[in-house]
């Protein structure tokens, strides 16, 4: 007998901390496999129209690097997508938070090529894909704790693709216009 699979509907406000609403609100339409799909091809596009000196440009003094900025997005999909794991799996032990510039600083991407990063951010969403899509319809709804909220593994899910389309549009707004072209 086949499982089964559902893809998720929208989380409700109560699915997840209300930090996340600014992530989630980005997130236009319901079909969540096919949007991170969608924002997969969009990354390895946005990446391919940029240079390695694009790469370790950033447009304050104390923010990140383009780099930096695609090694946190790559980092925290990770750690979403573990929660969402562990949560699908019914583990109910809580799960701590991350302190993101302790991870960048640790990330060491400056010393990365653009090109790695970027691939290194298509691999990592192509398996998050196929974690989700694995899913059976009663994982979805599943609650855990993460970072002392707690948190079902559908509003994850949509949490994922709104952290990245949060940084894809501030990497379009504030870092690629303001890059010096030669």
């Amino acid at each position: 007998m086949e499982p089964k699979r559902a893809v998720a509907a929208r989380p409700e406000p109560g699915e997840y901390a209300p930090f996340y609403e600014t992530y989630i609100s980005k997130v236009k339409g319901n079909n969540i496999l096919a949007i991170l799909e969608a924002q997969r091809l969009q990354m390895a596009q946005l990446f391919a129209a940029h240079t390695e000196r694009d790469g370790n440009f950033r447009y304050a003094t104390d923010k990140w690097t383009v780099k930096e900025v695609l090694g946190h997005v790559t980092d925290s999909e990770r750690i979403f997508a573990y929660r969402a794991l562990r949560i699908a799996r019914g583990d109910q032990t809580p799960l701590q938070g991350f302190e993101q510039d302790d991870y960048v600083r640790g990330g060491n991407f400056g010393e990365r090529t653009l090109v790695d990063l970027a691939e290194e951010f298509v691999l990592v969403r192509a398996a998050t894909i196929a974690f989700f899509k694995s899913l059976q319809k009663d994982a979805w709804p599943r609650r855990g704790v993460a970072n002392k909220n707690e948190v079902t593994v559908r509003a994850l899910a949509f949490i994922v693709a709104g952290h990245e389309l949060h940084h894809r549009q501030i990497l379009e707004e504030r870092y690629f216009p303001a890059i010096p072209r030669a």
